[in-house]
């Protein structure tokens, strides 16, 4: 009785919390790169070797990120997999970093990652940089202390997205904000986005937590990309929209703390501790470039040069007052419009599949056109959103007999030296890359799945890639640059009765080993999510 009488006040108390004006917030915009920085001046100088001597190279129009002398057309661009070179590419952006830092994250861990990830921002800020972080909440509990000391520091701005408004500190008081304000509270933040000097950007799937650069018990196998050109204004811009958004709130509007600056800096040195985890990318990566940190110092002279153009939801799809047009302009549906291009072969790579009508629809009409339809997924044993993979698998049958080719994630443990840094010995691998391939001739990367989240509820942020050169790159280290030879994968078919499935496990080099029952099945998880399905719509999946 007392445990329920706790529960009901606790109920009233942090029920009846609300969110302040959203005009506590001050406007920003982003620092557009020049020339007085290292990395705004190396990336002009790249951009013009690229363009060539008869290169058109405009004046910025007023309040413009893109930088005086910027040709407009290609970007530069460089495929980070590996998890050790993308986190060595952003901690050398941030150390390196003169006028400015941009970071949008839906998670900032804390963990060894998210700690060392915040520690460099503090420095950079010490430094005179204005850095500006920007974090979904939704993974910020038990974090205030820490942002409040890094927001308590000189040039440091951290803002929260779609916050909670109480019950802040412990799992209980969230679950109550959850049941009070779901509709509000179930729209997230999924961008992710890294910005030095208004010059030089990191977009891809991962977030800044151990298990994203594969220092974790489970780790994400991820894909991200390294550019600078014009994309890197296009999403200054787009940062700018949500750092200003109304969905938005100082760290301090939302945890407001009695203690001192100097008591609240205090309180982040001693979280964040001074030894810096250990950096060990490799001198090169897999595609024999090296590590960021060593590539500026050689001109930046092996990206790829391609158009790209990133596009993001408008921050208000998190409201009720987001406008038709804004909902019809999401980035999953110009991500379905770029699809209905595919002349011949269209390979998904989602870590979350649940199609939904719309995306069922779209995949009977490339096949009713005769396109090959490709996706990679995780299976049951390898995802950790066990409820949305239950969804997916609804739809297994309808799609292989459509004639969509279906490949799920093998639940082994992963030791090949590309997905796992040198000293771990083994680890379970679960898939987080968001990438598709229009002909094996346009890219699109970014945060956003393939299914209900990202197209109603959850805010993402893409690029398209037209480069035949960074496809290759791309599928060439996930072993997919052959058909139906995808290596860490099982093929998932139709037996002949045309109902049942089957398993194949695929090898490489044309190996295989068919099963006709379904591998690594844990029947008491999926009992638990057959008796939780019925109260979970798709939507929320």
């Amino acid at each position: 009785m007392s445990r329920a009488l706790i529960a009901l006040v606790l109920l009233a108390l942090t029920g009846c919390a609300g969110l302040p004006s959203p005009r506590a917030s001050t406007p920003s915009s982003a620092i557009a790169a020049t020339h007085a920085t290292a990395l705004g001046d190396l990336a002009m100088r790249a951009l013009a070797r690229a363009a060539g001597p008869d290169a058109v190279m405009p004046s910025a129009a007023p309040g413009s990120t893109t930088a005086p002398g910027t040709p407009f057309g290609r970007s530069g661009l460089r495929p980070m997999p590996d998890p050790d070179i993308a986190l060595d590419a952003r901690i050398t952006l941030i150390r390196r970093a003169q006028s400015s830092l941009d970071v949008q994250y839906y998670q900032v861990g804390n963990d060894s990652v998210g700690r060392l990830f915040l520690r460099e921002l503090r420095d950079a800020a010490q430094r005179g940089v204005r850095v500006r972080l920007l974090i979904d909440d939704f993974y910020a509990q038990g974090m205030d202390p820490l942002l409040q000391g890094l927001a308590a520091h000189d040039h440091m701005e951290v803002r929260l997205f779609n916050p909670f408004a109480g019950g802040r500190t412990d799992t209980l008081g969230r679950l109550v904000n959850l049941a009070f304000d779901f509709k509000r509270l179930n729209h997230r933040m999924h961008n992710k986005m890294f910005v030095a000097d208004g010059a030089m950007a990191i977009v891809g799937g991962r977030n800044m937590a151990d298990g994203y650069f594969f220092r974790g018990v489970d780790n994400f196998i991820d894909f991200d990309a390294f550019m600078i050109g014009p994309v890197v204004g296009q999403l200054a811009s787009i940062f700018d929209r949500y750092w200003n958004s109304v969905h938005v709130y100082p760290i301090g509007s939302i945890a407001p703390s009695a203690d001192t600056p100097e008591a609240l800096r205090a309180g982040f040195d001693r979280l964040v501790g001074s030894a810096a985890l250990t950096l060990r990318a490799a001198p090169a990566d897999s595609y024999g470039v090296p590590p960021l940190s060593q590539d500026l110092s050689l001109g930046l002279d092996r990206l790829i040069w391609a158009e790209t153009t990133a596009f993001a939801d408008h921050p208000n799809k998190v409201g009720n007052n987001a406008s038709e047009a804004e909902l019809a302009d999401t980035a999953l549906y110009r991500a379905l419009r770029a699809f209905q291009e595919t002349r011949t072969e269209l390979l998904l790579f989602s870590p979350y599949f649940v199609p939904g009508k719309e995306g069922m629809a779209a995949m009977k009409a490339a096949r009713d056109r005769g396109k090959a339809v490709r996706v990679v997924t995780n299976s049951m044993a390898t995802t950790d959103e066990p409820l949305a993979s239950l969804a997916y698998e609804r739809y297994r049958r309808p799609m292989l007999k459509l004639g969509v080719e279906l490949y799920e994630l093998r639940p082994e443990p992963v030791q090949d030296p590309r997905w796992l840094p040198a000293g771990v010995g083994s680890s379970r691998a679960l898939w987080h890359a968001k990438i598709a391939f229009i002909d094996r001739k346009t890219v699109l990367l970014g945060s956003l799945n393939l299914d209900r989240r990202s197209a109603s509820t959850n805010t993402e942020l893409g690029l398209l890639i037209h480069s035949p050169m960074f496809a290759d790159r791309t599928l060439r280290y996930f072993d997919a640059t052959r058909d139906r030879d995808v290596r860490h994968v099982y093929q998932v078919k139709l037996k002949p009765d045309g109902y049942g499935l089957q398993w194949v496990a695929l090898k490489g080099d044309g190996l295989s080993e068919p099963m006709d029952d379904e591998p690594d099945v844990d029947y008491l998880l999926r009992l638990r999510l057959w008796l939780l399905s019925p109260f979970v719509s798709e939507e929320l999946l």
